[in-house]
């Protein structure tokens, strides 16, 4: 059986040196907001190459204090609308309505699956005031045009970067999380770069922007029993930030070795019913998952079940299909919904062999 994405093996390499900081962890005695937490909010800073980093609990609430951030600073305000993907993972809505926020579902791109600049253009009015961009599967959207349409209509454009972990915009020689006002990663651990845990981050060229997520995430305070906002507890763990700390220098090997695989199923799968996703070759895609597409969904996966292929559904149903958002369900959304239906993610991760990428490339060539 070739798992869909085999964590044990992955994070093995890591295991003497995860020992190592634990131990040094555990005898510092200092296990909340404390050095491993400094260190990779300046070397993540650093990677993505902005001013801030805000190590927080996970990628949902790093989005959420975003949007919460921007609210306090008085550039939106409480029922503002915001245009985001309609066929992303739910999360990216839930941190618009958490927020006290609206949002603007926006049909994809047909090829890249990632918002459609034209689709935001026809959405233009006065009551939305962001764009939530979702890099979707890893690869980077259209931030010239998306940034351009912002420009010209003073709306805010915040990335969801939570499985663009190094995806370079080559046009723009910047990376994920650097490209729009602010953006919300998360480290979860099957993500690109990902924690034993649940994780996440706010990066940032906004200082003032900052310094209120600051307060935001730690209970509205910057001194110990000084509240100077309602906040939240969403810190950064410890020990989550120590792995993350073991594992960023790989980042830039493993997504490489990502797009090595890609290139390969490109190239040798051939077969007229699936549809292979689009790349354009560049290091804007750091392939989170390789997302195919056939007409007959249960047909194919019982079909890579009986040839002990893994397999995952990056998302079975649409957002505003979902129980949680009825409010939406009668959106008319088609190319939404024909993803949803047709999408199919097959393993790809840097520790698959070549024996394993040729067994699943002659098993879908068999389809």
């Amino acid at each position: 059986m070739i798992k869909f994405l085999d964590l044990n093996t992955i994070n093995s390499k890591y295991e003497a040196a995860f020992s190592l900081r634990f131990n040094a962890f555990l005898k510092s005695g200092y296990y909340i907001k404390g050095t491993e937490v400094k260190q990779f909010e300046h070397d993540f800073a650093n990677y993505c190459g902005v001013k801030h980093c805000i190590g927080v609990a996970n990628g949902l609430d790093a989005l959420t204090l975003i949007f919460k951030g921007y609210i306090e600073l008085g550039k939106l305000n409480l029922g503002d609308e915001v245009m985001v993907p309609a066929n992303t993972y739910i999360a990216t809505m839930l941190s618009i309505l958490n927020s006290g926020l609206k949002p603007v579902f926006i049909e994809p791109d047909h090829e890249t699956f990632n918002i459609s600049p034209s689709e935001i253009e026809k959405h233009i009015k006065p009551s939305v005031k962001a764009i939530l961009v979702v890099h979707l599967y890893g690869q980077l959207a259209p931030m010239l045009e998306i940034n351009k349409i912002a420009s010209d209509h003073n709306l805010l454009v915040i990335e969801d970067a939570a499985q663009a972990h190094g995806a370079v915009s080559i046009s723009e020689e910047k990376k994920a999380g650097n490209l729009s006002h602010a953006a919300g990663f998360s480290f979860y651990p099957t993500k690109n770069l990902g924690t034993l845990g649940d994780a996440g981050a706010v990066t940032t060229n906004d200082d003032e922007l900052a310094a209120c997520i600051k307060l935001l995430h730690n209970y509205g305070s910057s001194k110990k029993y000084v509240n100077e906002k309602i906040g939240v507890n969403s810190r950064l763990d410890e020990l989550q930030a120590t792995f993350l700390n073991v594992k960023l220098k790989d980042l830039d090997q493993d997504n490489e070795r990502r797009r090595e695989i890609a290139m390969q199923y490109l190239n040798e799968i051939d077969n007229p019913k699936i549809k292979l996703p689009f790349y354009d070759g560049t290091k804007n895609h750091v392939f989170h998952v390789f997302v195919i597409r056939v007409e007959d969904r249960s047909h194919f996966t019982n079909y890579l079940e009986q040839n002990g292929i893994g397999y995952l559904i990056h998302y079975p149903i649409a957002p505003h299909h979902q129980k949680a958002l009825l409010a939406y369900k009668n959106l008319y959304l088609p190319i939404t919904e024909e993803i949803h239906d047709t999408v199919v993610s097959i393993p790809l991760s840097p520790i698959l062999t070549s024996v394993e990428i040729k067994t699943i490339i002659n098993a879908l060539n068999d389809y």
